[in-house]
């Protein structure tokens, strides 16, 4: 079966990433703001983005060739994260490239032309800047919230799993066999970290599918699917604005980092936030009215936010 090729292709990547990346010492080394506390290969999410390619390039005659163009918009993305795993570069150049990646994959598919939100839709040109903006918002978010071990990897399997379920797209469990297969070598404790040039390719990824088709409120499905990322990211980083931090400044205060520190494992974390995918799975499986869903997403979400503060305050 081809998830299975998919999923040992991966597996095998990862394991000659690890290995290579032994060799020449690329290696994350632990700091104060880090979450793990041994020098870790990285750059892992090389053979997640490999095997999704691999699978893009099986399904494509039954997948649209106007969103392959737009995925394929992520190269730049994964080269200069790439560079940056080895040798760190400057956060405005890879703005810049990720900013360059975004505009071709919405050139690609085509421009969005409306948004709709199900009680209201936005239309207009304007929408393009919109979705820019959301698009490389989702790229370093994802970025910022890998920060755990396979945490980011367990988000990709229940976006994947949504995207296929909800979307009847093939590519959706080709994502679940790509982070599977890197998985193995990433769960608590993990052997492996996904690097940059996983979580930012990721991100973008996933505001491809996003934005491939805004009608029909999807758009606020894709949100329930990647909200635990999207809601913690932009409630952390507001409440780092108005704290007058400086915002590219490195920190351990996302929801799931201080989580850890209150005490929790990694894998317990993960574990947590994959039964909250999976309920919100099966809300949007069984019932139809997406409207409530979302708000009652909102809600669990706030809720949730509120007892980790309780445990570990924002500081």
């Amino acid at each position: 079966m081809i998830y299975f090729a998919l999923f040992m292709i991966s597996l095998g990547l990862s394991l000659a990433i690890r290995s290579y990346a032994k060799h020449k010492s690329l290696l994350d080394i632990p700091n104060e703001r880090s979450s793990h506390t041994v020098p870790t290969p990285r750059g892992g999410g090389l053979a997640i983005i490999i095997t999704f390619f691999l699978g893009v390039l099986y399904f494509t005659d039954v997948v649209e060739e106007r969103l392959i163009y737009a995925l394929l918009c992520v190269l730049p993305i994964v080269l200069i994260s790439l560079l940056d795993d080895i040798s760190p570069l400057s956060s405005g150049l890879r703005a810049m490239v990720q900013m360059f990646s975004i505009a071709l994959g919405i050139y690609a598919l085509g421009g969005i032309e409306s948004i709709d939100f199900i009680s209201f839709s936005l239309e207009g040109f304007w929408v393009n800047i919109l979705a820019l903006i959301s698009i490389f918002w989702l790229t370093n978010l994802y970025n910022f919230l890998d920060g755990i071990d396979g945490y980011a990897g367990s988000q990709a399997l229940s976006a994947g799993l949504g995207l296929f379920v909800f979307f009847a797209n093939p590519l959706g469990l080709v994502l679940v066999a790509s982070a599977l297969g890197f998985l193995v070598l990433n769960w608590h404790r993990a052997s492996l970290f996904m690097g940059d040039v996983g979580s930012a390719s990721l991100g973008f990824i996933f505001g491809i599918f996003a934005f491939y088709d805004t009608s029909q409120g999807n758009i606020l499905l894709w949100f329930i699917l990647l909200s635990l990322f999207c809601f913690d990211a932009t409630l952390t980083l507001l409440r780092r604005f108005l704290n007058k931090e400086k915002l590219t400044q490195a920190h351990k205060k996302h929801a799931y980092q201080r989580l850890v520190q209150a005490g929790y494992s990694h894998a317990w974390v993960v574990i947590a936030s994959l039964i909250f995918n999976s309920f919100f799975l099966g809300l949007l499986y069984y019932f139809e009215n997406l409207g409530s869903i979302f708000i009652a997403n909102i809600i669990f979400l706030s809720i949730l936010m509120f007892w980790i503060e309780r445990k570990k305050a924002f500081k």
